[in-house]
């Protein structure tokens, strides 16, 4: 089999069945989608090297297509498609700087693989229901509307104004910051 995509090994088998020959399975990830594929090869089979890098750039600007980057080392801007983002550029403020993994096709493409944001990051509650005293202890929640628009649960003591910590994987509520 002939895949023209990047993965990365992630578990690797030699398994050898008595007089015939032996064969590899691995357990591999997209490093385009994401997704983890089984494969198997013929225990001689070679496969090429991809050879990735990693890049801190600084968040610019978004557009309707694309979320433009910064090297704040040679100022060079970069366009990402939003769909590699997959709805987590609501997490980037400007000026923030997030690793982007880079995919060297040749001497002159690279293709941008991921953008690795921080696991946490602290938002403001724009838009809530008042807060109710004494509330601190239960596992009830309610909406809120934070800074960037985004819209997640909070604990009934949540107000408008107050900082709260936000899983940018989930998407969920983690905390309030004080």
């Amino acid at each position: 089999m002939h895949y023209e995509k990047p993965y990365q090994v992630i578990k690797y088998n030699l398994i050898k069945l008595g007089r015939g020959s032996a064969y590899v399975k691995i357990t591999a990830r997209n490093l385009e989608t994401g997704g983890i594929d089984e494969i198997s090869y013929q225990s001689n089979a070679s496969v090429d090297e991809v050879n990735t890098y990693k890049k801190k750039l600084q968040y610019l600007y978004k557009d309707a297509s694309s979320i433009v980057f910064m090297d704040p080392e040679t100022y060079d801007q970069v366009e990402i498609p939003v769909a590699i983002l997959d709805g987590k550029e609501v997490f980037l403020k400007e000026g923030d700087s997030v690793d982007v993994l880079f995919w060297s096709l040749d001497s002159a493409r690279d293709k941008v693989l991921t953008v690795e944001l921080l696991p946490k990051v602290v938002l403001e509650v724009r838009q809530t229901d008042p807060g109710v005293k004494g509330n601190s202890a239960t596992n009830i929640y309610k909406p809120a509307i934070l800074e960037n628009g985004l819209k997640v649960k909070v604990p009934l003591f949540i107000k408008v104004g107050e900082k709260i910590r936000v899983d940018t994987r989930t998407k969920e509520y983690i905390e309030r910051v004080k």
